[in-house]
């Protein structure tokens, strides 16, 4: 008898359900057992049904595809696979592949689904001990904080902690930046707040309004402006307001 593997899809799109669900026609042994059009959703049904294999959405309501992976990181004790299956993200498909994890670029063609569901198939059949669902997830999102991944308007992109000096909240845009190393700079996901940037990492301060600094380059606080280390150095215009200065002090005393 042909094995099976169940199946879960997750996006809040009915059109690239239904295609998703065409294409698996042609794949017998895949079996739908269930899909979810949110991410809250999607975590009860994944637990419930314990798929084989799930095709995953990034941007979903009310929170990401990555960060469903991350909450449900130390239930899943099965050998799932994950397929994320997105517009976004071109650039990170070497680190998706790396950590074992699969990409399906919306919108996708037929040889492009034959690729991901044949190496699927392959991984399954062979013999090798299976990779756990939680180290596979800390290869592409570390428990360490130092490498994390930030949402921007093209997508999400993996960053170290060294590499961010600051983030600036331009009032014209209405939207944040990231600085970073070498000087270049990121926009960030429009409806990105300072509370997000903030959760990334505890090295991350706010000093005002408009900017959120990385401790790790802070050297002294000279009067009220922060003086950075190089190559931040040339920035010695950031304003440590009274109102932040308190939360800032005990951030600075924990670590």
């Amino acid at each position: 008898m042909e094995k099976t593997y169940s199946v879960i899809l997750i996006d809040d799109e009915i059109s690239d359900i239904e295609k998703l669900r065409s294409s698996l026609r042609n794949y017998p042994a895949m079996i739908v057992v269930g899909v979810a059009s949110d991410a809250n959703s999607a975590e009860s049904l994944i637990l419930r049904k314990r798929p084989d294999l799930i095709f995953l959405d990034i941007e979903l309501p009310f929170k990401s595809g990555l960060e469903l992976l991350s909450d449900i990181r130390d239930k899943v004790t099965w050998g799932m696979k994950v397929i994320f299956y997105t517009s976004y993200m071109r650039y990170l498909l070497n680190a998706l592949r790396e950590s074992a994890f699969d990409f399906l670029l919306k919108p996708y063609g037929k040889e492009d689904f034959e690729t991901v569901m044949n190496r699927f198939l392959t991984n399954s059949e062979s013999k090798r001990p299976e990779r756990a669902f939680s180290d596979s997830l800390s290869s592409l999102l570390p428990r360490n904080q130092t490498t994390f991944m930030v949402a921007t308007i093209t997508g999400y992109q993996i960053l170290r902690l060294e590499q961010i000096g600051y983030f600036e909240h331009v009032k014209g845009d209405k939207q944040w930046y990231v600085v970073l190393h070498d000087q270049s700079r990121l926009q960030l996901r429009r409806n990105t707040t300072a509370e997000d940037i903030l959760g990334y990492s505890p090295v991350f301060v706010q000093v005002n309004q408009q900017i959120i600094i990385n401790l790790n380059y802070l050297t002294m606080i000279d009067g009220r402006f922060c003086v950075l280390e190089p190559p931040f150095d040339q920035r010695r215009d950031i304003v440590v307001s009274r109102h932040f200065f308190k939360v800032m002090q005990k951030k600075v005393e924990l670590m």
